[in-house]
């Protein structure tokens, strides 16, 4: 599978993962913070923005498909930073492929299972007539009556494309509805990973708990955990300054 991508900047390989619903321009603005500092590899995971879409839908084929891209890109191996679902897609990646990763950076998840929480923002998803709106303000009406937080409903238009006869959903929203216990599936393995890595979660957040520390410490011995102030779950978006500096003090020392 040719994931959809894009690059920037010059220097060390830093590849970067969105999570769940989102795609590679969620990052973008991160990016050209570091551009100056790592060449970026911003990739849409499958079933999501404008890579292929697939019936497979599971940790282990989204670590293929990340081995398949660094293939095809020529990288030896590369820094990775993934949230969320992208945290936990680099997780299984390192642990299965260790000699290709340098660092590893994993955004506001943990290894652990989680059990299905997004039954709402699907039930909205669904809801949209998606083919019969005629113009986006329809799509946002038609969430409306699911998702009150207008950041959430931003963030899920952004999936919603013009086609020459309508709009259609980026994302593969059949897949990821039918298939939406995958995302949370407990990240695992007998052999850890050794090299340094970065958990970052949002203070505000409740995805790193207290008792996901010893399963961090098992699987990435060579860890350290830290939480950015005033974040919640979308860190990146909310303190996206602090998230630029961690980063780079972490690849860069």
């Amino acid at each position: 599978m040719e994931l959809n991508f894009k690059k920037t900047g010059s220097g060390e390989a830093l590849i970067i993962l969105h999570g769940l619903f989102g795609s590679a321009d969620n990052w973008f603005s991160i990016a050209k913070e570091l551009e100056n500092d790592f060449t970026l590899y911003l990739v849409d995971q499958r079933n999501h923005g404008d890579s292929p879409k697939s019936e497979e839908w599971n940790y282990q084929v989204m670590a293929e498909d990340l081995n398949a891209f660094m293939e095809s890109e020529g990288l030896k191996d590369a820094n990775l930073l993934g949230h969320s679902m992208g945290g936990k897609t680099v997780m299984k990646f390192a642990l299965t492929f260790p000699e290709k990763v340098k660092k590893l950076i994993v955004a506001d998840i943990a290894p652990r299972y989680y059990p299905i929480h997004h039954e709402t923002i699907l039930e909205g998803l669904n809801a949209v007539p998606i083919d019969k709106i005629k113009s986006r303000k329809e799509a946002d009406d038609a969430l409306s009556a699911h998702i009150n937080n207008p950041g959430i409903k931003q963030f899920l238009l952004k999936n919603l494309a013009r086609t020459e006869s309508g709009f259609k959903w980026k994302m593969n929203l059949p897949v990821i509805t039918e298939k939406i216990e995958n995302v949370g599936e407990e990240i695992n393995s007998e052999k850890p990973f050794e090299k340094p890595t970065l958990f970052m979660g949002g203070e505000n957040s409740d995805y790193i708990q207290d008792k996901d520390k010893e399963d961090i410490e098992r699987l990435f011995p060579n860890h350290h955990l830290i939480y950015i102030k005033k974040a919640g779950h979308w860190l990146h978006a909310e303190q996206p300054q602090a998230v630029v500096d961690t980063v780079r003090a972490f690849l860069k020392r």
